[in-house]
């Protein structure tokens, strides 16, 4: 089966050409964000990290953002820096530049200020959407495929009908030789015993209990118990009444297949094929990002109560477990997976309407977030404070 991508100079293939402007700091936010408004084509990765932080966090920010810019939906990547954060701009602006994409850097301060910089900055955001503008799709293997999961604004639907129809599209996407990712470890608690029995080895079932433990563990040293914040007022309030509860309807979207490995939030697919898991957490800024971060084409986001954002250079497919909240928000809800909950349709039957949506997605169709530009939210998950 094929679809028509987009491949890049590395051998990679996105569903996007997309030209990202990349702030190196938080500092450069403003000026690459007046670029986006100028430049049609172009999309911003307004992040709040890069400057003030520990060591292993600002390596682990520039790891994240070179992961970003090397996407195959990224066809040239501008990034924006203002000459003295503590991010690796330079190391950044070669690593992208190896994938064999256009890559081009200002420095607001060298520029001398914000307004020149903005005006440099637009003219190159210019040229590189004009330089990739004539790029065309091509016929492609689903088996080249990565795809990311999540669910997010959970209610009691999400694991009984719109994480089951992820978890059908996730198992047939690994038949067909591609790749699914999830994560959202803080969503494992209480199920991760369940995880680890499907890793291929004792290795990896191990490190899913790990992961688990730790993230426990970082919550444990402010003296909480993630318990405490889990599920959500959201979630009790639509019928999730325990943290064990909430992690058996999420991990269902993961499907059965195997667990070949864990990565690290920074990390990009290479050559991986099949399920994985990547250690994040389940707040939907940070994950997107790492989910983004993979490499992932597009995601499938499992939904009861409704949440509708996107990411700005990866597609997210909104599957409602909720009639009546796809009904409510149905301009923000692609698939209703409620049709199940109300015995009108199958898991199957929905799961195969959701798996050809992901073709459409592939294609170039637009999700719904993307057709109303709800799709600025952006952070980088970080293990350290800011100082």
């Amino acid at each position: 089966m094929e679809f028509m991508g987009y491949r890049r100079a590395n051998g990679k293939v996105g569903s996007r050409n997309l030209v990202a402007v990349i702030p190196s700091v938080v500092c450069a936010n403003d000026v690459s964000e007046a670029i986006v408004n100028q430049v049609s084509g172009t999309r911003g990765l307004f992040h709040h990290q890069g400057c003030c932080q520990l060591p292993p966090d600002l390596v682990r920010v520039t790891d994240t953002l070179c992961s970003l810019g090397s996407s195959p939906n990224v066809g040239a990547a501008l990034i924006v820096s203002l000459g003295c954060e503590g991010t690796d701009h330079e190391r950044l602006a070669e690593t992208i530049a190896k994938t064999g994409k256009p890559v081009e850097i200002i420095h607001i301060q060298e520029l001398g200020g914000a307004s020149r910089a903005i005006q440099e900055g637009t003219d190159l955001a210019q040229k590189l959407v004009q330089k990739i503008a004539d790029q065309q799709r091509e016929a492609c293997d689903m088996s080249e495929v990565v795809m990311s999961i999540k669910c997010g604004g959970s209610d009691a639907t999400s694991g009984l009908a719109s994480n089951c129809v992820i978890g059908y599209v996730a198992d047939k996407i690994v038949d067909l030789g591609g790749t699914v990712v999830f994560g959202e470890t803080t969503e494992f608690i209480g199920a991760e015993h369940i995880l680890a029995r499907r890793a291929v080895n004792e290795q990896v079932g191990q490190k899913i209990l790990d992961i688990v433990a730790q993230m426990e563990g970082r919550a444990k040293s402010l003296g909480c118990d993630m318990r405490k914040g889990q599920p959500t007022p959201g979630n009790m309030a639509g019928g999730l009444t325990t943290i064990e509860e909430k992690s058996l309807g999420a991990i269902v979207k993961s499907g059965t297949k195997p667990i070949q490995g864990v990565l690290d939030y920074p990390q990009m697919i290479t050559n991986e094929k099949g399920l994985w898991i990547k250690d994040t957490p389940g707040r939907e800024p940070e994950i997107l990002t790492g989910m983004a971060a993979t490499g992932a084409q597009f995601m499938f986001f499992s939904t009861g109560r409704g949440a509708p954002q996107g990411y700005p250079i990866m597609p997210v497919v909104k599957i409602c477990g909720n009639v009546n909240t796809y009904e409510r928000m149905q301009h923000d809800m692609d698939i209703n997976a409620g049709l199940i909950i109300e015995g009108k349709k199958s898991i199957e039957e929905v799961g195969e309407e959701a798996f050809a949506m992901a073709v459409k997605v592939l294609n170039g169709g637009m999700s719904k977030n993307e057709a109303i530009h709800y799709y600025s939210s952006i952070d980088i998950h970080c293990l350290g404070p800011v100082i």
